[in-house]
């Protein structure tokens, strides 16, 4: 069933139960997206007031919720768009507003008002996260930049101590960064009932539940790739020059003992403290340094569904051959539904390489994290 509601998660209209397909692709510690079509009739496309939401509920619980960003209307004289013609909506889950914001240097001052060059943080990986979109988006921050009902769940206890600073980066790319540099902890948000949770958490460790194999019917495609590391060590340099210049170095010295010492450097402009310099050491390791690349389709049978037995960023076994079994977290859920032929659920099972995006868009955004950094690192004139 899908539901309209506006900014404040009112119902704004009747439930959508002509819909023809609905499609949804979930994602771990990205945002996720979806669309689905229905006739185009007029009480559903009155619903569709620009920032309204598009509540996705299966089985009884919501799969899915945030605003539409994009409808289309299709109609022809003939053909299966004739008569009132067919509705196209594009939407994505709430964490989308969240993401689109920046991280001020000091969130409780306007964007005139900042006298402060960074954000600082320190401490355990959750907080930090919780900390950063309470104070930008959530209750904590000012009123105009409050996503309405946005609430904070609260702590699991998982990951690790993470230190560093941003400057007006964007805050999904910051979050990301952060969340791998506590230990590979996720964040996600969710409807329950009035509110919309800003949730961390740790993956759970499901391996010994949930399996997916080619003899268990649940495996429709296997990738399995062994790879070298692009670096083990590597040279993370702040601002200055010659011997003003403040260089450290990070290894990885299980990887650089089995694979030889390969070498990046990695430029953090500013005059960040030594723990900022180290986890943008650390973070470099941890994107170039996988030995092992795992894709799959494993697709939902009756005693194992998504939702059910497993979630999204939980750890599950794939087996890649006869008596071997590799372990990896969920990183894609991807349904599909048609009005008269049922569903398909499919998973993606894999490390941080297991995306849909090629390389060359990864490396896009790797170009443009680092020039936003250089710009922001020089102070603008007074007007």
């Amino acid at each position: 069933m899908l539901l309209v509601t506006d900014r404040n998660l009112n119902v704004v209209g009747d439930p959508i139960y002509c819909w023809d397909t609905v499609d949804c692709t979930l994602r771990f510690n990205e945002v996720s997206s979806g669309v689905f079509t229905a006739p185009a009739y007029p009480w559903i496309r009155q619903q569709l007031a620009p920032g309204n939401r598009i509540v996705v509920i299966r089985d009884g619980k919501i799969l899915m919720a945030g605003p539409w960003e994009k409808r289309m209307i299709e109609r022809s004289d003939d053909g299966e768009n004739s008569g009132i013609g067919k509705l196209t909506v594009d939407f994505a889950d709430d964490l989308s507003l969240i993401v689109a914001r920046n991280a001020y240097p000091n969130p409780a001052v306007t964007p005139e008002s900042q006298a402060v060059d960074t954000w600082n943080y320190s401490g355990n990986v959750e907080t930090v996260l919780q900390g950063l979109v309470n104070a930008n988006a959530g209750p904590g921050a000012q009123a105009a930049r409050r996503i309405p009902h946005l609430v904070m769940a609260g702590t699991t206890g998982a990951g690790t101590t993470v230190t560093g600073q941003l400057r007006l980066e964007q805050l999904g790319d910051a979050m990301r960064s952060i969340a791998l540099a506590g230990g590979g902890v996720g964040f996600r948000t969710r409807q329950m009932d009035d509110v919309i949770l800003f949730e961390t958490y740790g993956p759970r460790n499901l391996t010994n539940q949930i399996r997916f194999a080619f003899g268990l019917g649940n495996l429709r495609y296997l990738a399995y790739e062994e790879i070298a590391p692009t670096t083990t060590s590597a040279i993370t340099g702040g601002q200055g020059e010659g011997s003003d210049r403040y260089l450290i170095g990070r290894t990885d010295t299980a990887l650089e003992a089995a694979w030889g010492r390969r070498e990046t450097y990695v430029a953090r402009p500013g005059n960040g403290p030594l723990p900022d310099l180290q986890q943008a050491g650390d973070e470099e390791l941890a994107r170039t340094a996988a030995t092992a690349r795992l894709q799959t389709s494993a697709f939902d049978t009756v005693d194992q569904r998504y939702g059910q037995h497993y979630d999204l960023g939980d750890r599950v076994a794939v087996e890649v051959g006869p008596s071997e079994q590799v372990s990896d977290l969920v990183r894609l859920v991807h349904l599909q539904a048609w009005a008269t032929a049922g569903e398909l659920v499919s998973a993606m099972v894999g490390g941080q390489a297991a995306t849909t995006d090629p390389q060359w868009i990864n490396q896009m955004r790797e170009i443009d994290r680092r020039l936003s950094r250089v710009e922001r690192v020089t102070t603008p004139t007074t007007p």
